[in-house]
């Protein structure tokens, strides 16, 4: 080809790409324009709730709406991409109508945090706590909003302290629940090694006790609060790592020098948002609720008896022991269907004439698994 014709082959690419960037920056300008017309229409919602005396946030609606966009999506964008956008868009629109306060187990970049940011957004207000306790007070005395609890893992069962505070405070409601697929990392800017101590939450390495048994076998393993304090931890010395997210890694400018090293590929946590009131239906809905049966044979066989006979799909049952009565357990159940549904009703009306006490911590949405 001659000089001529390349510099002309040249001067048609340059040509073609300023004319489709043209057209991008054309329809960055129209998606501005709905996404500010949206939030216009979002913050007259907002004033109608609040004469209503309505919450601000409704899992049954944000489920609706991207549902619908997932129906009508044809590509090339994918639902992870959506789903992102679309979180951003709600979590701002949240904002305009009042800001949304969210207790979670803190500090930040801790899988607690990850999980909330994953419901709610970067544009809600978040309060790191100490304890998972004081994520159920902060909610309970009306401090904040919303609280973000781990509830269970695939790996290591029921999260016992979660299940503690329902009892205590039964009038907690639990309002969407968060499926988070958990990669753990080790992070260390030394090399392997070197390292002689390892830093995490007590959860997290038991969710990676083999990887790190044969992999780390000189290395020490020491438990601190959360896997972001781990992180933190080891940053400030030259022989420590962590085990914790990429995003911790990010946070505090730490290596990874393993990426997914859990034990399980699908190693996941399911978070409940709990409130001082549940969901409205939505048609794909769980309702978790926890008793207490007499002490006596059969009795728990019974009241499972009457899930099946309406028909009714448990997806998680756990005992619990009840600390005010040595010998004695507190149930806790969630099963598909919400707790208006008809047959619903039916078996928990007969379910409560044969518990000794019954308490509906709510019901929400189903959750699809969410990779942090």
């Amino acid at each position: 080809m001659s000089k001529k014709n390349e510099t002309g082959s040249s001067d048609k690419v340059n040509a073609d790409l300023k004319a489709l960037r043209a057209k991008i920056d054309k329809l960055d300008l129209d998606i501005l324009d709905l996404a500010n017309k949206r939030a216009a229409i979002a913050a007259q919602i907002g004033k109608v709730k609040s004469a209503q005396g309505g919450e601000v946030f409704s899992a049954a609606r944000e489920e609706e709406v991207i549902q619908n966009i997932l129906a009508a999506n044809k590509g090339p964008l994918t639902e992870v991409t959506l789903k992102a956008v679309f979180r951003e868009l709600m979590s701002a629109a949240r904002a305009l109508q009042r800001n949304q306060r969210v207790a979670f187990l803190g500090p930040e970049y801790s899988y607690s945090h990850i999980a909330a940011l994953e419901r709610f957004g970067e544009t809600a207000e978040y309060m790191r706590v100490g304890s998972i306790a004081a994520v159920f007070e902060e909610v309970n005395r009306k401090h904040v909003d919303l609280g973000v609890v781990p509830l269970e893992n695939s790996t290591d069962g029921r999260i016992a302290d979660t299940l503690d505070m329902f009892i205590r405070l039964p009038n907690i409601k639990i309002c969407s629940e968060i499926r988070l697929l958990v990669h753990h990392n080790l992070l260390a800017n030394c090399e392997q090694t070197a390292i002689q101590h390892i830093y995490s939450k007590a959860q997290a390495l038991s969710q990676c006790r083999n990887w790190l048994s044969k992999n780390m076998p000189h290395a020490s393993l020491h438990e601190v609060a959360s896997t972001a304090d781990a992180a933190r931890l080891a940053t400030s010395s030259p022989n420590a790592a962590a085990v914790a997210s990429r995003q911790a890694a990010v946070r505090y400018g730490i290596r990874v020098l393993f990426a997914n090293i859990e034990d399980y590929a699908n190693n996941e946590t399911r978070f409940a948002v709990i409130s001082n009131s549940d969901s409205a239906k939505t048609g794909t809905d769980k309702t978790a609720i926890m008793f207490q049966v007499p002490h006596k044979p059969g009795s728990l066989v019974d009241i499972l008896e009457l899930f099946k006979s309406n028909k009714i799909n448990l997806t998680w049952i756990e005992s619990f022991p009840y600390r005010q009565a040595k010998g004695e357990y507190v149930f806790f159940v969630d099963f598909e269907g919400h707790h208006e549904d008809p047959k619903i009703k039916k078996a928990l009306q007969a379910a409560e004439k044969m518990c000794e006490t019954l308490s509906v911590l709510g019901s929400f949405p189903m959750a699809k698994l969410s990779d942090e």
